[in-house]
Order: C-alpha cells, then structure tokens, then sequence
C-alpha cells in the first residue's frame, strides 16, 4: 500500500510567490496528478497561499488545501483534477439524551450489552460466532473520553485533525437537531426503564442532568458511539479519529484526510455517524481511496424523516457505503429516521444505553 506521505517542499515557496492580503479568505482544495508541478497549478487558478498540510499518494495524486481571493472555475483546468470550495455552516440547537443514568459497580461495557435494543438483534447468540477479533474500528468523530471504563481495553492509536483550521459544513447527526442520534419525540420505553430499573445503574438528579444537557453539543457523541461498537464487537479494537470540534461542526476536507488516515493507519471499518446533504468531491474522493484498499464503509443515512431518494445524505450515499437506518424496539422504522431503497441495513436505534464522558451513561436515539 502506498502511504500518503507529507510534502514540504512548497511551503515556502506557495507562501513567498502566491501569497494575498487579508481579505483572501476563500478555502478551497485542490486535487493535481501525482506528478504535477505545484508552483504552475497554482499559478493556473489564480494563486493561492497554503493553509494545510500537503498530501501526495500514487494512487490519489495530490491534495492542496488552499486560500484564494476568489472561488476559482477549474472545470476547463487542464492542469488539475479539481477543485471546490470547503464549506462552512452553523449548528443547530444542542440536543440532549433522554435520561442520565450512574454506572453500576461493574462499569465496562458487559453491563448494557444485554439492554433490549441489543436483545433484539440477539447480539449474545451473535458473539458466539463473531467478536472482532483482529479487525479495528476507525470512528471518525468528536473527542472521546478515553478514560471512560466502557471503552478500556478497546482503544487502539488515533489521530485529532481539529488542532487546526476551521470547523463547519458537515454536522454529526441527531434527530433532534439534524446534528446527534437522539430522539426527542416521547418518552423512555418500558423496556428501557424496567432494563435500568433491574440494573445497578441509578438516575441523576434534575440539577446533574440540567448540568450535563448544557454541555457542548459534540461533548458525549463519540464516547456513545465507541462504547455502542465496544458492547456489539467486544474483541474489536477502537480507532479514534477526531474530525469534528467541541461543536459538533466539520468540514469535506478535514473528513477526508480523516477517512484517508484511518485507511493508511490499519483501519479496516470506518463508521461514519455524520452527513451532508451537499455532495463533495474531496470527499468522495477519500471514500473511493478506503473502497479501493478494501475497507468497509459504514455511514448514517440521516434522522429528518426524510426519503433519500429526494434528498440524499453523504457519504451514505455514495456507491460502496453502507448506509444504515435507525429502528424502534417493535421494529419498525424510528420515526425520525431517514428512509428509502438506498438504505443497506436497519438496527435498534431508539433508547440506546451507551456511555457519556465522565463516567456516565446516557439513553440516546
């Protein structure tokens, strides 16, 4: 496999030749042939200072990330495979989880593994067969908190691409705000509370739980999604690449980079909890890249209750990812799940008990 390799070189000589002034605030990338002249393609769409660092494969050619005065036409750009702008946005409204719970005394993931969305899939009679073993999970996500007792054992090295650059453009998803998985149509289902009831686990208060709703929006996502992979493949090691800031906000470059690590680092499933209703270049890009050295692509169809044959939801919806939708403990549809003959897989996605940073549990949809 080639690596995709840091190129340095041009640093300087993009900064000293192609530089602007302040107000050149347009971030775009660019996609060149392997072998191309930098310095010449560049100069082609106008001149640009580098924001980012450089990546180069044999397979992939080059990536730049750029900053122009002016969104440039590369469609008649010989020169150059592509180029499009990084789109930013805002968030929608925090959303929260409908009920916080303590951990029991035995605090890893063996205590919720049998909660009733997972009986529902008989994931105990599954683990007979299949656990994991030798396969690590990339989560391209927001931080995770490590330290949290659900997860020990499972982690495996990862990488934060949001030390840097801006965030915004793609959102992790949520059904109550297009951003998390949570539901906020009614209230915890029986099954679930008569499973905490049995437990160990005990509620918080109103002033903890008001506390805990208050936090940033990406604050618990990760953790939940890691601790759901570490109760359903328990042999699998956890591979956290954090891609979206404390906001939950993202964008196609950062994703990118972010699915092209995860491949050249050993990843050999990448789950992807996120979407965008806007189709992207440098991101399908990174997406055919994983396809081509044979990794697995999970990805959220979407929680708008919307038809995706109207309005699709990326990377679900490019060709060789599994697009996945959410169900209730009847079996049915969530109802705020998105829908349509794209969909590859359905699972219990309403009233999931996962973990939340801190040594805490949450129920979230």
């Amino acid at each position: 496999m080639k690596r995709l390799r840091p190129i340095l070189g041009f640093v300087f000589l993009l900064f000293s030749v192609f530089s602007f002034p302040a107000f050149a605030d347009f971030d775009i990338v660019l996609s060149l042939p392997a072998n191309a002249n930098v310095a010449n393609a560049v100069a082609s769409i106008g001149g640009g200072v580098q924001v980012g660092a450089v990546f180069s494969s044999q397979e992939g050619g080059l990536l730049l990330h750029l900053r122009v005065p002016t969104v440039p036409n590369c469609s008649s750009n010989s020169i150059i495979h592509f180029c499009e702008q990084i789109a930013l946005t805002t968030l929608p409204s925090n959303p929260h989880a409908r009920c916080w719970v303590t951990a029991p005394q035995t605090a890893d993931a063996s205590w919720y593994k049998t909660q009733p969305g997972f009986r529902l899939i008989n994931l105990n009679n599954a683990l007979a067969y299949a656990t994991g073993r030798g396969v690590a999970v990339a989560v391209i996500d927001s931080l995770m908190d490590y330290s949290h007792p659900a997860l020990a054992g499972h982690l495996t090295n990862g990488y934060d691409f949001t030390a840097v650059g801006r965030q915004g453009g793609i959102i992790l998803n949520d059904s109550s705000a297009g951003y998390l998985d949570d539901s906020s149509a009614g209230y915890l289902d029986q099954a679930t509370i008569t499973y905490l009831n049995d437990s160990s686990a005990g509620y918080l208060d109103d002033s903890s739980a008001g506390y805990l709703d208050s936090q940033p929006p990406a604050w618990s996502h990760a953790t939940s999604v890691g601790s759901i992979i570490a109760a359903i493949a328990t042999d699998a090691m956890i591979m956290p690449v954090v891609a979206f800031g404390p906001n939950g906000s993202s964008d196609t470059l950062t994703i990118a980079k972010a699915i092209i690590w995860a491949v050249d680092n050993g990843a050999q499933v990448i789950n992807m909890s996120f979407g965008t209703e806007d189709t992207s270049k440098v991101m399908r890009k990174a997406i055919t890249y994983a396809l081509d050295h044979s990794v697995t692509l999970v990805a959220s169809a979407g929680n708008n209750n919307t038809s995706l044959t109207s309005v699709p939801q990326y990377p679900a919806a490019y060709s060789g990812v599994i697009s996945t939708a959410a169900t209730n403990l009847q079996d049915v549809k969530a109802s705020f799940s998105n829908y349509g003959p794209t969909i590859v897989m359905d699972a219990p996605g309403v009233n999931i008990i996962s973990a939340a940073p801190g040594y805490l549990y949450g129920c979230m949809s």
